[in-house]
């Protein structure tokens, strides 16, 4: 089912001076941002908003949902990029058949990228000011779907699983915490600690789920495709000495390389159909982060046809990176194991405009707010060498991005 607040859309885009800080123009407190190193996309109010069915055709049913939306729309656009003209922010749910999947075109959008920036309005409304971004307070954890030990006891027996199986090498298992805070959680508050301190992650925010993911899924301008892919990972060290020997070890082992070439292959084989041509890098980089390490490698395409970014997100979607290898027994392991729903968590998340450009994450380091509660997301890649405990200690580690997000 949709409902769109304004038919047909009536979509100016104009050039502005430089906002210099996106986020802090904000005046809603329940705000769309897309943000990297200072730049990118943030939005507010509703022009049109779609809760997309669930089912295998969730995808085609959000093109073509925004396709009827943009085609009639009235459009003067007067800046021409990938970003301009209305945009939609959107957020499918990691389990197709799950419903939580969710498109919205905010009534404003401010941006700025390249050097350039400009702001697009709907409608022409005035907006009435949020309150000030207020702290949330102190702020009480307690165990989410499953405690400490009973997800150390889900990790033993997927790796139980994979050593038996023969075929399965690889399930990523989640784990959620529960937040409570003294006063309502602003996500402004949160968008802003994590920018400042994660600028290398993509920072966003849809309709309650906020966070910073290092993964992008995909990059659409035009023809070209990018997708980073992130899978091994290990928590940085007590000082540069040891950064470097854990950084070393990481690339150096085994189970973490055969988990990446997993994931690596996965997004050669999801691309390979949808382009002419597809680089792959033969060896992984690191990327490191506050708080973690990743093996990271960057996949370029040319698309062999005029694909829309959704498109590449259906065919990517999901990775091994969030899903396991082989995905469609993963899939059936994580359901039987996992004892949660993760809603949006490791689902797509991002944007994507009228000419079908737009930039895609996947919804990691993340967590959805309401009120004075919010619920925390991690998962780690279990092959057959993992051990519970560094499992653990691995989600624990990546729990802290929105920990820090919510504490300051």
């Amino acid at each position: 089912m949709s409902v769109a607040l304004i038919r047909p859309l009536v979509v100016r885009t104009v050039a502005v001076s430089d906002p210099d800080d996106l986020l802090a123009r904000l005046p809603d407190a329940a705000p769309y941002a897309w943000i990297r190193h200072g730049e990118g996309l943030v939005g507010w109010g509703e022009a049109a908003r779609a809760a997309v069915p669930p089912g295998p055709g969730r995808f085609d049913w959000a093109r073509g949902w925004l396709s009827s939306l943009f085609a009639g729309a009235l459009i003067e656009d007067e800046v021409g990029v990938p970003g301009s003209g209305p945009v939609a922010f959107g957020s499918f749910t990691f389990d197709g058949d799950a419903p939580g999947t969710v498109l919205v075109v905010p009534r404003v959008v401010l941006a700025r990228r390249g050097g350039r920036a400009w702001l697009t309005t709907i409608g022409g409304s005035a907006f009435a000011l949020a309150p000030p971004p207020q702290e949330p307070g102190r702020i009480r954890y307690s165990d989410g779907s499953l405690t400490a030990p009973e997800w150390e006891h889900r990790v033993a027996q997927a790796v139980r699983r994979i050593k038996a199986d023969g075929m399965l090498d690889k399930v990523v298992l989640a784990r959620d915490l529960t937040a409570v805070a003294e006063r309502d959680i602003d996500p402004r508050v949160l968008l802003s600690r994590l920018a400042e301190r994660y600028p290398e992650c993509y920072t966003f925010s849809v309709d309650g789920l906020v966070g910073a993911t290092p993964e992008l899924l995909v990059r659409h301008t035009g023809q070209e495709v990018e997708s980073l892919v992130l899978a091994g990972t290990t928590a940085r060290g007590g000082g540069p000495a040891e950064d470097a020997a854990r950084g070393a070890a990481l690339f150096a082992s085994q189970k973490d390389r055969h988990e990446h070439a997993c994931a690596v292959a996965s997004v050669r084989e999801a691309l390979a159909p949808l382009c002419s041509a597809l680089d792959v890098p033969d060896e992984p980089e690191l990327l490191v982060l506050p708080n973690v390490q990743h093996l990271a490698s960057r996949v370029t395409g040319r698309l062999s046809d005029g694909a829309s970014v959704l498109d590449v997100v259906a065919a990517m979607h999901p990775t091994a990176a969030v899903g396991g290898t082989p995905t469609g027994a993963a899939l059936g392991v994580i359901r039987e194991l996992e004892g949660m729903d993760r809603a949006g968590y490791a689902g797509p998340v991002g944007w994507i405009d009228s000419r079908g450009d737009g930039e895609w994450g996947i919804a990691l380091r993340c967590a959805y707010v309401s009120g004075r509660r919010a619920r925390l997301f991690a998962g780690c890649g279990i092959m057959a060498g993992s051990d519970p405990a560094a499992e653990l200690a691995e989600a624990q580690a990546k729990l802290r991005v929105m920990r820090y997000a919510l504490e300051g």
